[in-house]
């Protein structure tokens, strides 16, 4: 999708993901792909994913575990944004357009919340999706309620993640998706579990995903690697987001220092930290149900989780009567767990 137009155009396609229809918006930083998914009167969750990567390989796993499904859907409408070009089907962006900037990538979200009339959004962003809401909650507090961000980044690549990208950059360059390119962004995503060994064999999630890269148009993501490659450090920028953030991170992604960073510089009246074990960058496909009851305590904290005895929608795996006292905290999102499977590494503060 090369068209640079600023005028905006809706295509009802049936996806054969959960029924929901896709919509091609066309802004001034080009055509962006965005699937919609629920009662379009309900609050908006819009999600951004990760490199290389669309709503099928960044956040099925999530909608497709019942009880995660049955919290965001009964509550939210989602928009699914994908980069430009990393749509399903989608064909080689002109190389006569300029390479986005992750400012440019923001003010297309912007266009799109436009396009579709939405006010204030809820976020979820995996990686380098998580840093361009972060980016898009800096310059447009109005419009973001809150952050669900999956291994987020926050400051410029380090030297480490410099060199994984300048090689990544020359591998899709020269060879396309490749298989050595493929073992370079499944380590970015999963743990060593996931991605098997010599001992251990390969999983069904990394297989999955290894089917889907090969449909990315590598030219359009080595496009979106030079957009993330550029970034600058937002660090000091972090303060002045004012709405509640839930972080998650796998204790084996190699961005669980920027997320420590990041938790660190954020309010902690107003932030969380969950530290999932044995998980790599990708909580969102690997271990979706981890994300569960910390996110239906964000989504309590916030005034927006609606209790299921007042709809028809599937029941959720808590009510009122599970929730012990001592787990709410009253200044903040309420997020105070003992889960098997994570941990809290920022403790939130009651008055």
């Amino acid at each position: 999708m090369s068209d640079s137009s600023s005028d905006s155009v809706s295509l009802d396609v049936e996806t054969i993901y959960l029924g929901g229809k896709e919509h091609v918006v066309r802004t001034g930083y080009g055509s962006v792909s965005v699937i919609v998914y629920g009662d379009q009167e309900k609050p908006a969750l819009i999600t951004y994913p990760d490199l290389a990567l669309n709503y099928m390989s960044c956040f099925q796993g999530l909608f497709f575990c019942p009880e995660a499904a049955s919290l965001l859907l009964h509550n939210f409408c989602i928009y699914h944004i994908s980069p430009p070009g990393h749509e399903l089907g989608a064909s080689a962006i002109c190389s006569e357009i300029p390479v986005p900037s992750v400012d440019d990538l923001t003010d297309q979200i912007a266009e799109v919340l436009n396009y579709f009339g939405l006010g204030a959004v809820m976020c979820m962003g995996v990686i380098a999706g998580a840093y361009i809401l972060t980016l898009f909650a800096m310059k447009h507090r109005e419009r973001v309620l809150g952050l669900i961000l999956v291994s987020p980044l926050c400051r410029a690549p380090s030297w480490t993640e410099w060199f994984y990208n300048k090689v990544m950059s020359n591998l899709i360059y020269f060879y396309g998706m490749c298989g050595v390119l493929k073992e370079f962004l499944l380590h970015r995503y999963f743990s060593k579990e996931v991605r098997g060994s010599a001992d251990v064999p390969e999983s069904d999630i990394a297989q999955a995903c290894r089917r889907l890269l090969d449909e990315r148009q590598s030219m359009n993501v080595w496009r979106f690697l030079q957009a993330i490659d550029g970034r600058t450090d937002i660090t000091d920028g972090l303060k002045t987001v004012k709405c509640r953030i839930l972080i998650f991170v796998g204790d084996d992604s190699p961005f669980h220092s920027e997320a420590l960073h990041m938790t660190a510089k954020l309010d902690r009246r107003f932030s969380a930290l969950v530290e999932v074990q044995a998980c790599g960058s990708m909580v969102t496909e690997e271990q979706p149900h981890a994300m569960l009851i910390p996110m239906e305590f964000f989504l309590m904290g916030h005034g927006l989780f609606r209790p299921n005895q007042f709809s028809g929608s599937p029941r959720s795996p808590l009510s009122p009567s599970c929730i012990a006292p001592e787990l709410l905290s009253p200044e903040s999102m309420g997020l105070k767990l003992k889960p098997i499977k994570t941990r809290i590494a920022a403790k939130i503060h009651g008055a």
